[in-house]
């Protein structure tokens, strides 16, 4: 199998060179909107550099990883499967719902095969948590608490172009509620701050944020997420039920201390960053997306699971920013299935 993959920054060389280790990847192509940073990769992998993206599609390949930029995906999605071409897009699949609703119209319309990167689906600890869940182990959930912590906050330009803290980061929770609960989000009521380094308010963006989703059978949700956590990483999934209570994401490096006399110490080696946190997780999607061209297994995330997901974190902007609650069916969607 010839793989091209389009975008060689952080998270497309990450992805490179799960798929140069790959035995069943075979040959990679490698391209970038600076060649000379993939001929870089190329050159460390043992791959092919590509002078230009157009070559990924005229070279003859068998799929296509998309790890660009966020406001190259839609395109590069739509020609791929316009190509006939399975196509694995690192979220969002475009910048904001009406261009991602055109993108899978597209894809719909045209038979097409696209795995979205939604890589806590393949994280050993919120796997657990969804086969507890599902096998009633919990009981009924009566309240989840979700919270993703980035510990400092990203480069300016990335701010202006990333759609935001729902839509960029708190996504991935909105994702795993749906995933590991099994019951849609019905309604939303969001608040953000700015109140931290200035590059937010200059981009319209919060740097904390919060949100109350109900679930289509009643279960509450509390969903934080922040840039600013100086302790480190931190991203965890807290699930109560009337037998039982878990959480997905506590370990011996989460960064977090306890103030009892006999509580845990402190993390000696806190995470640092996602690609640290859910390495493990991000080579198991990419081994699904090669399966799945093989016709070996299900698509474990396809468009409209991406959608779901931010159809909440659109829900929670809009409530966020006109103060009110949001109910989802007031936002657009594709028709049934």
């Amino acid at each position: 199998m010839r793989i091209g993959l389009i975008g060689t920054g952080r998270i497309g060389s990450f992805h490179a060179a799960a798929l140069a280790r790959h035995p069943e990847a075979g040959s990679l192509l490698l391209a970038d909107s600076d060649p000379a940073r993939a001929a870089r990769l190329a050159d460390r992998l043992g791959a092919t550099a590509a002078p230009s993206v157009e070559q990924v599609f005229t070279w003859g390949v068998d799929a296509v990883v998309v790890a660009s930029s966020t406001d190259g995906h839609a395109e590069l999605v739509v020609r791929a499967i316009r190509g006939g071409l399975p196509v694995f897009c690192e979220k969002p699949i475009a910048p904001d719902l009406n261009r991602t609703l055109a993108v899978l119209r597209e894809v719909s319309a045209l038979g097409g095969l696209l795995q979205v990167g939604f890589m806590r689906r393949f994280d050993a600890g919120y796997l657990t948590a969804r086969e507890m869940v599902r096998s009633g182990a919990l009981g009924r959930l009566h309240t989840v608490r979700t919270t993703t912590a980035d510990p400092a906050p990203p480069a300016a330009d990335y701010l202006a172009a990333s759609g935001g803290l729902y839509r960029d980061c708190m996504v991935h929770d909105f994702d795993m509620v749906r995933w590991v609960t099994g019951h849609e989000v019905v309604e939303v009521y969001a608040a953000g701050s700015d109140a931290g380094p200035p590059q937010f308010r200059q981009t319209g963006d919060v740097d904390t944020a919060a949100a109350v989703l109900t679930l289509d059978d009643g279960t509450l949700v509390t969903a934080t997420g922040t840039r600013c956590n100086g302790a480190g990483y931190d991203v965890r999934m807290e699930l109560a039920g009337e037998r039982d209570q878990v959480s997905a994401g506590l370990d011996d490096r989460t960064p977090i201390a306890s103030t009892e006399p006999n509580g845990p110490p402190a993390a000696s080696k806190p995470w640092t960053g996602f690609l640290e946190r859910f390495g493990p997780a991000y080579e198991a999607e990419l081994d699904a997306f090669v399966r799945l061209v093989r016709g070996e297994c299900e698509n474990p995330c396809d468009g409209r699971e991406a959608l779901a997901a931010l159809r909440v974190a659109e829900a929670c902007e809009l409530s966020r920013r006109e103060r009110r609650r949001v109910r989802l069916e007031e936002l657009p969607d594709l028709p049934d299935r």
